[in-house]
């Protein structure tokens, strides 16, 4: 479990470098009078979180990670697996964001 630890720590780490230029670049497209939305992600994403920013997604991210970390195996193994689909939801949507930024 110590391993998937390290790498989940890591990971969070990248999410929340990412989250903070996507951030910087949203606030940017708000000022130009672009980037119109209610939410990155819907209801049906799995976040409880709705924001029009990413780092809000990216700690809620880190919450659900602190609460089965240090929790006995059978937890941690059934908070896995709902942790890693955000994590790839918000990885995948952060790449494809950055992809259009760069255009």
């Amino acid at each position: 479990m110590q391993a998937i630890n390290d790498q989940l720590q890591d990971t969070l780490q990248t999410l929340h470098r990412k989250a903070i230029d996507a951030d910087a670049f949203l606030d940017q497209l708000q000022q130009s009078q672009k980037g119109k939305f209610q939410a990155i992600f819907t209801e049906e994403s799995g976040f409880e979180t709705s924001s029009k920013r990413f780092s809000p997604y990216v700690e809620e991210i880190a919450r659900d990670w602190q609460a089965i970390k240090d929790s006995d195996e059978a937890t941690f193994k059934a908070g896995l697996a709902p942790l890693v689909k955000k994590i790839e939801l918000a990885l995948t949507t952060l790449a494809q964001f950055q992809a259009v930024g760069k255009q």
